[in-house]
Formats: structure tokens, C-alpha cells, sequence
């Protein structure tokens, strides 16, 4: 298993495991995710790393089918400027590899953002740790879990 279905597991909350192959060679791996597993792509999620003026990482949560705005991310998190996380400053934050990083169970807990969008649905789909693992679970059990904070992140 991985550290996200682990910290899942030892708080009971409730979720469900989906896997699927994996094709190295998929251009998105969110939409991916939606296709294989039948899943309409909006209620799939994307974890995306964020890094501030400072130097601060900060974890968002947003739609597959859409993109991550960072001014509104920036607005949310309090600061200036974000822009996009070296992916391997993102790799070694968390314990994960771009394409399978998860919200859960990162190596160094980061300040994270859900789109409020997650809200809408009884349940979202969030990497699981792995590329080819998703985890299925309420949005608010995702919030619980991460300390996150909803906010229109999403465009």
C-alpha cells in the first residue's frame, strides 16, 4: 500500500481503493485516471504543487479538466506570488513522484487547498500514491485529513 492509503486506513475513514494499468506514455495522467475507470473527468482530481516568493510549498487539489489559477491560489494561501513547484522539489516534499503524488500522506505535511468545486459531489477521486491508484472519498474526508481549506482555486 502507499503512505496515503495508510494514514486512510489507521483513521478509519471511509474510502475506496481503484486501480488501473497505467500507460507510461499517457499525456495526462488525471484525465487517464477518468478514462480507464469510467469516471466522469470532473470529479477526478489533480494534486499540483505550488511554491511561494518565500519559497513556501503549497499543496492544491483541482479538476482534471481544468487548470490550477495561481493568483486565486495565492489569494487563498495569503501571499504575493505563487508559481508552479519544481517537480523535484515537489518529489521530495512529499515522498512521491509527479504523476502519482498524492494530498494524503506526504512526507512533510504542506498547507493545502481543495477547489471548492470537490464539494459538489458525494465523493472525488484523488491520487492514491501511485500512478494507477486512485482513492475515492468524500471531499470534507479529504479536508480532515490534510488540514486543507476550500477555496475557488480552480479555473
Amino acid at each position: 500500500m502507499t503512505p496515503a492509503i495508510d494514514l486512510l486506513k489507521k483513521a478509519r475513514a471511509e474510502f475506496r481503493v481503484h486501480s488501473y494499468a497505467h500507460d507510461p506514455k499517457s499525456a495526462s495522467y488525471g484525465l487517464e485516471a477518468a478514462e480507464k475507470l469510467g469516471l466522469p473527468p470532473e470529479q477526478v482530481y489533480k494534486t499540483l504543487l505550488a511554491a511561494t516568493e518565500k519559497g513556501e510549498l503549497l499543496v492544491a487539489v483541482v479538476p482534471v479538466v481544468g487548470s490550477l489559477d495561481l493568483k486565486a491560489l495565492a489569494s487563498a494561501a495569503g501571499v504575493k506570488k505563487v508559481d508552479m513547484a519544481d517537480p523535484g522539489a515537489a518529489q521530495r516534499s512529499t515522498g512521491y513522484l509527479v504523476g502519482g503524488i498524492s494530498p494524503l500522506g506526504q512526507k512533510k505535511r504542506l498547507r493545502t487547498f481543495v477547489d471548492e468545486s470537490a464539494r459538489r459531489f458525494p465523493s472525488i477521486f484523488v491520487s492514491a500514491g501511485r500512478r494507477g491508484l486512485e482513492v475515492e472519498l468524500a471531499a470534507q474526508v479529504l479536508a480532515d485529513h490534510t488540514g486543507a481549506s476550500f477555496a475557488a482555486i480552480g479555473r
